[in-house]
């Protein structure tokens, strides 16, 4: 989505510039797919965590890929207590994290080591150096994203694994941990967030707020929560926008979202699940429910265009 870092009133606000904005506006030609969309695996347009945890009941430990596209992937992944992601970086591209269930524990270049927990949100830019391991007495679960096709180095004190294709060879490239950059921080939490005073339903903006996790010139991903009692009426006929450059996912962590997706359906996702739209298909998500509601919302664009439908004047 393509969002500032807004929060309470004056989330309002901006939508309602926007809107005026929208309404100024000379139309302009847009390409559209004529073709109905197509989801290629591993894509759909809805991916529900209960069902992938079906599939991979009996395993204590694993990994299923939900994005895998020219821009950004995207996998959860569970591991056992006391299992370790050893120390390794990325050498162009910022992985980050949203912490599902459990508790892992990060040990990142530059930083004391903490403990993320649910709602948590962690993130390492290129070239630091940063290991993992699942603590506490049950397993932690959490989704992973990064820049399509990242590769990962290993410090010379690391034994590297065995990828199919690749052999490592010992290499220098003048590393450097490179700055979070922007508002980007190591480490938030979405409880935390909505707990603020600015982002409480009995603030001006009535507990809906936006924020900006990851701004990278590659990736963005943005926290976009609220409810839906704020919102005006369920207008089954409002299509949303489609983007022309790049799909859109989105990890729903908290309460339910509600998705009109193109050929896809009227989708409602739950906490866990992630929403997936390709190129060139309307979509138009909203808070879902009676309680509190909060996607994080990841496309490879710092400012995705939106593309609203138009009447062209004669």
């Amino acid at each position: 989505m393509k969002l500032p870092i807004l929060v309470g009133a004056a989330t309002l606000a901006a939508a309602m510039i926007l809107m005026a904005q929208q309404a100024k506006e000379e139309p302009s030609w847009a390409p559209k797919a004529i073709k109905k969309t197509v989801w290629t695996p591993p894509h759909k347009p809805h991916t529900k965590l209960v069902e992938v945890k079906a599939q991979h009941a009996g395993e204590k430990s694993w990994r299923h890929i939900v994005v895998d596209d020219e821009h950004l992937s995207g996998v959860y992944v569970q591991m056992q207590p006391g299992e370790k992601v050893g120390r390794r970086f990325h050498p162009d591209t910022r992985e980050w994290w949203i912490i599902l269930e459990g508790s892992i524990k990060y040990t990142i270049e530059g930083n004391e080591p903490f403990v993320a927990t649910k709602g948590s949100m962690v993130q390492v830019p290129m070239q630091t150096i940063y290991e993992m391991e699942s603590v506490g007495d049950k397993p932690s679960l959490r989704y992973e994203v990064n820049i399509a096709k990242a590769h990962m180095l290993f410090p010379k004190d690391v034994s590297p694994p065995k990828v199919e294709g690749f052999e490592f060879v010992a290499v220098t490239l003048n590393r450097k941990p490179q700055p979070l950059g922007a508002t980007n921080k190591t480490h938030i939490n979405l409880y935390e967030l909505a707990k603020l005073p600015e982002n409480r339903p009995d603030s001006p903006g009535k507990g809906n707020f936006q924020h900006r996790f990851i701004h990278d010139d590659r990736a963005v991903s943005n926290i976009i929560y609220g409810y839906e009692k704020n919102l005006p009426a369920f207008n089954p006929k409002n299509k949303g926008h489609y983007h022309p450059e790049c799909a859109e996912s989105w990890l729903i962590m908290e309460g339910q979202v509600r998705y009109p997706v193109e050929y896809a359906g009227d989708i409602i996702a739950s906490f866990g699940d992630v929403v997936y739209v390709p190129p060139f298909t309307y979509h138009a998500p909203r808070w879902h429910g009676e309680g509190a509601s909060c996607r994080l919302a990841m496309n490879g664009y710092t400012n995705i265009a939106h593309l609203f439908e138009s009447a062209m004047p004669h």
